[in-house]
């Protein structure tokens, strides 16, 4: 393949072929980085028009097997279903890209990335958004902005632009962003492990403040969430990187951009008279139609005042009539915003609507919570499972089977919106609701033990019910009796601008989300941020914004964590909560839960009446039982145990003298029991510098002795006399 550009910025080494394959579309591209290969095409139907403002756009990723020398498993074996990967993978090329084309274009554009070479190395949706930008820009269409993607990670404090996959695996942060010189476009970010946080301490807690601005002291302590500052510093590199990487795209693809074709931007002319004449005499009507929260109500409300303004004006279009009353109901809307600072229900920008949280309403279920927040509400239910129910999938670059135990499905039926639709298969969109969901809610759970199941089945919806699953989500686990790192709350925001002025909306309604900038979803604790999904509809977003949007998110997410704290107190659980725990320990642990002769993990069945199965090797242990609160000490037991013995162990050093306890003789020697409740073994060969037979002749059990440590061979402790110690100090 002979290859037109060569792309090297911020680890990344890219060649484009232009004008070389599928010559026939509008734009296509060969992009190769590595081993990998993508073949991105851009084709526009130019005699067919959508109607309305709606754009027609379809993104489809398609991997295919070959890509990296494998059969499609199962009985079919060519590719079929589009994979979750494949899915969310074009969902967020579609979200990248949308914004460039202008209002009123609505032309069907189909955009296909087809990954025809793979390997592990390669970050697959990082250069197929890339590959579809570059194939949008070199055709022609007469889209004249390139867009690029870039993934940041954080790896022991350190900023990491485009990280291997390796390399990812050990960051606390997954943030890929999509952008054009000048602005954000998309960002998706989740937290992975444990990030090291940093909290002023302050009385008024503000993570944009400067440290050095008269704060004297600074907590710091693990958790699963990154600080916004934080977040905003890392955006800051992320953005310079792409204004970088889209100017040198822009001036090595320009030769290869096709003549713009002349396309007609879609728009019902003389609405301007019907506009002022609805402002006149319909106003109060529209503005009656807007206090209708529902979108079914809201919609049959503004189908009555057409039906008013047709019947007077018989002479008017019915389509140029719809239009100037969606128009004129939009304005109306931002205007209320941006002039008044008042919502179309009447709340201020900052307000929060009522919230109601009921836990454990299906009496069969393992635990469920129905989170209402305004018109909004998701009932979301818990299901436990052990490692043969997790989901099993294949990739394209990974060996193997792959294991998933945390999982978040939602649904989102006609009958939540008043729509009369049949349910279906989840579509896109519903899997990257649960994707943001899972991504929010994952890492809270730092060792889950179980495999785990949330389904939000959404009930109604009037803006964001994905942030409704995290909440609901969040309640769920907490109603199973899940061990969570920390209270995580969901948000979604919006934005109104018009020139310099604009206006923060907390969470948004369906007709804020329809008629504003931007949905802005931030999931987290009161403490920071666990995951993010941003969309611009318009142009960009700036930094300062930005900034500004997340500290009010933050006040939002506090309000939202109080009520679930104070719904949280009042959970019964479920009397069909599995009667068991699943948890790890560190396996060079297990042999002193066991003991000696299976001793210590005897007495903990006993004492607490529980059954007891623990993997050697993983460390895993399943205590089982017809008691919760008995399988919870019995954990608690097995934990300090395990604990205990570490913290001890930690204290002794090779060489260090010892006053222990003889605690048990056998025949090739004696267990010693020393400070902290650590056993040693003094071998029969180190007892006396002769030989001896019989153990019991020369010490007795509870005699006092001192010892040496000689070795630790993991968890067991190799002892010897005291008179050894002058040949280890030699």
């Amino acid at each position: 393949m002979d290859y037109n550009v060569l792309i090297d910025l911020d680890n990344k080494n890219e060649e484009y072929a232009f004008d070389t394959v599928a010559k026939q579309a509008n734009g296509s591209v060969w992009l190769k980085s590595g081993k990998t290969v993508m073949l991105a095409t851009v084709v526009i139907d130019e005699n067919e028009f959508a109607g309305g403002e709606f754009l027609p756009l379809t993104v489809q990723y398609v991997e295919k097997a070959y890509a990296a020398g494998k059969i499609p498993g199962g009985y079919i074996k060519r590719e079929s279903k589009a994979s979750d990967f494949e899915a969310l993978t074009s969902r967020i090329v579609d979200r990248s890209l949308r914004p460039l084309f202008p209002k009123g274009f609505t032309n069907p554009v189909q955009i296909t990335i087809m990954v025809l070479s793979a390997d592990e190395a390669s970050d697959l949706q990082v250069l197929a958004l890339n590959a579809a930008s570059a194939a949008l820009y070199v055709s022609d269409i007469g889209i004249n902005t390139s867009v690029t993607a870039c993934r940041a990670a954080k790896i022991d404090g350190d900023v990491v632009l485009n990280p291997t996959a390796s390399q990812l695996a050990e960051s606390t942060l997954d943030l890929f962003v999509a952008g054009s010189k000048e602005d954000l476009l998309m960002i998706e970010m989740k937290v992975q492990g444990s990030v090291e946080v940093e909290l002023l301490s302050t009385a008024m807690v503000d993570p944009m403040i400067d440290p050095a601005m008269g704060v004297d002291t600074i907590e710091s302590y693990s958790s699963n969430i990154i600080p916004e500052a934080e977040f905003v510093e890392v955006l800051e590199a992320v953005q310079k990187s792409l204004k970088n990487a889209n100017v040198s795209y822009e001036n090595a693809f320009k030769p290869f951009v096709k003549p713009a074709m002349a396309l007609v931007l879609h728009s019902i002319e003389g609405t301007d008279a019907i506009e002022s004449v609805i402002l006149d005499n319909y106003k109060e009507h529209v503005a009656d139609a807007i206090a209708h929260m529902a979108k079914s109500e809201r919609s049959i409300a503004l189908r009555v005042i057409r039906e008013e303004i047709l019947l007077a004006h018989g002479e008017w279009d019915k389509e140029h009539v719809k239009t100037a009353l969606l128009n004129v109901k939009t304005a109306m809307v931002r205007e209320m915003i941006l002039k008044e600072n008042v919502r179309a229900d009447g709340r201020q920008l900052s307000e929060i609507r009522p919230i109601d949280i009921k836990t454990n309403v299906l009496p069969a279920a393992h635990a469920s919570c129905l989170f209402t927040r305004g018109q909004t509400q998701a009932l979301v239910v818990l299901t436990l499972g052990d490692d043969k129910d997790a989901q099993q999938y294949e990739t394209l670059t990974e060996p193997g089977q792959q294991s998933e135990r945390f999982m978040v499905h939602y649904n989102f039926p006609g009958f939540s919106v008043g729509e009369a639709s049949p349910m279906s298969a989840p579509k896109r969109r519903e899997l990257g609701h649960g994707n943001l969901a899972k991504r929010a809610l994952e890492c809270t759970l730092e060792s889950p033990g179980h495999t785990v199941r949330l389904v939000s089945e959404i009930l109604e919806s009037n803006g964001s019910s994905s942030m409704a699953t995290v909440c609901g989500g969040y309640m769920a686990m907490r109603a199973g009796d899940l061990e969570l790192t920390d209270t995580v709350a969901g948000i979604a925001m919006g934005m109104v601008s018009e020139g310099e002025d604009y206006a923060i909306l907390s969470d948004i309604t369906g007709l804020e989300d329809h008629d504003g900038d931007l949905d802005f979803k931030v999931t987290g604790s009161k403490e920071g941020i666990s995951a993010l999904q941003m969309d611009i509809k318009l142009g960009g977003i700036s930094l300062e914004i930005l900034k500004k949007a997340l500290l009010q998110a933050r006040e939002g997410r506090e309000h939202i964590i109080d009520i679930m704290l104070e719904a949280e107190k009042k959970i019964r659980f479920s009397d069909d909560l599995p009667t068991h725990d699943i948890f790890d320990i560190d396996p060079a642990r297990v042999g002193e839960i066991i003991g000696q002769a299976g001793k210590t993990i005897r007495e903990i069945i006993e004492k607490f009446e529980v059954a007891i199965d623990i993997d050697r090797k993983a460390g895993k242990v399943k205590v089982s039982g017809t008691d919760r609160e008995k399988i919870q000490a019995a954990k608690e037991n097995i934990v300090n145990i395990a604990t205990k013995e570490r913290e001890a162990q930690i204290e002794y050093q090779v060489g260090d003298v010892i006053e222990g306890k003889v605690k048990r003789i056998v025949d090739f020697g004696a267990f010693i029991e020393l400070p902290g409740t650590v056993d040693g073994l003094l071998h029969i060969s180190k007892i006396t510098d002769g030989h001896i037979k019989n153990v019991a002749d020369v010490i007795s059990v509870g005699d006092p002795i001192k010892v040496v440590i000689l070795e630790f061979k993991g968890s067991k402790i190799s002892l010897g006399r005291e008179t050894e110690q002058d040949e280890i100090n030699n």
